[in-house]
């Protein structure tokens, strides 16, 4: 099978197209033929490294991914062969992602996809779904779970509405019932954030933004999804409503924040920091069931008309891939690992 591999971290040149055999599954796990492969900022992240030696001798990257059951392990009894499922964090400490053409994971890691579901969308979900809707979970009222009326008559407010958790973030929101502020940079990512099924835009180059939100929010927002606290937590702490959440999922703009300790406190606001890696297995489990039932209602579709382009890559240009998420490309990459994504 064709793979693409790397034995030590760096640019993207480290990335090659080597012919591998495939494994078979053991006790508890999968394996999937693989259609699509998903490119997260995660993935490159981690292929670049910081000067350490790789926890494997050789690493298939990509965490998110989507294709049809090939084999099963014993003990697996929820999923069969023939089954097309969507994959996450199939590369969460295992050597093995999804940029190859069979990819072996744990089957709790393979979700079965609703009928009529595209490849297309199974390959966005993972890592972008799973961070907003572990970002929409955390306020101290909850919900603890998503589904339709479960956000009715709250405000949600989306930073970087253009990005793929960003989206994912607005279109959960809505199938929730939540009313969706997103800030975007430009008319481009202001169309596409509509797209998405935001309400209200708010450009955050143009005028005073905290003036703005408060102005489409005067009762104050009570879910912040934020995508760069270093720099948004001034502005979030204006606009937070009381008991509000501000969850925050990168360290986008540098790696310390100055968290304005008066408005927080005395909004008896809840900061919640997340990472997919360490949330542990019962939010995973719960992001999980959530994100399916939304694809069986039609809420997360992919494409520029609903807010997310995608750009493709065969299998042979990974390292292209990779470099397009680094270069900050609007909407979602996949490659596309059998030739045929439908």
């Amino acid at each position: 099978m064709r793979s693409i591999v790397y034995s030590q971290t760096g640019t993207s040149s480290v990335l090659s197209l080597v012919d591998r055999e495939p494994t078979d599954p053991g006790p508890g796990e999968v394996r999937v033929r693989v259609t699509v492969s998903g490119v997260n900022p995660t993935d490159w992240k981690a292929r670049a490294g910081s000067g350490q030696k790789p926890a494997f001798d050789e690493i298939v990257p990509n965490q998110d991914g989507a294709g049809v059951v090939d084999a099963v392990g014993e003990g697996v009894t929820d999923l069969a062969v023939g089954d097309r499922v969507w994959l996450y964090l199939a590369q969460h400490q295992r050597p093995t992602g999804t940029a190859q053409e069979y990819t072996v994971v744990p089957a709790e890691r393979a979700v079965k996809l609703p009928e009529g579901i595209g490849f297309d969308v199974a390959a966005s979900l993972g890592v972008p779904a799973m961070t907003a809707h572990r970002a929409l979970t955390v306020h101290e009222f909850g919900p603890a779970r998503l589904a339709p009326g479960a956000l009715d008559g709250r405000v949600v407010l989306v930073a970087g509405g253009a990005g793929a958790v960003g989206h994912a973030a607005i279109q959960l929101a809505v199938w929730a019932g939540a009313t969706v502020i997103a800030t975007i940079s430009s008319d481009e990512k202001a169309a596409l954030a509509r797209a998405a099924g935001a309400r209200h835009v708010v450009n955050y180059r143009e005028g005073d933004t905290a003036a703005q939100i408060s102005a489409l929010a005067p009762g104050g927002v009570d879910h912040v999804v934020e995508v760069s606290i270093v720099q948004n937590a001034g502005l979030d702490g204006q606009v937070i409503a009381n008991h509000g959440s501000i969850a925050y999922y990168a360290d986008n703009g540098g790696a310390e924040a100055t968290i304005p300790v008066r408005p927080t406190f005395a909004k008896n606001v809840r900061i919640q920091g997340l990472l997919l890696y360490t949330v542990g297995e019962a939010a995973l489990s719960a992001a999980v069931e959530d994100i399916t039932a939304a694809l069986q209602d039609g809420a997360l579709p992919v494409g520029e008309s609903a807010g997310l382009p995608l750009t493709w890559f065969p299998l042979d240009e990974a390292a292209a891939a990779h470099d397009a998420v680094e270069q900050n490309t609007v909407g979602k990459v996949l490659i596309d690992v059998s030739g045929d994504n439908s």
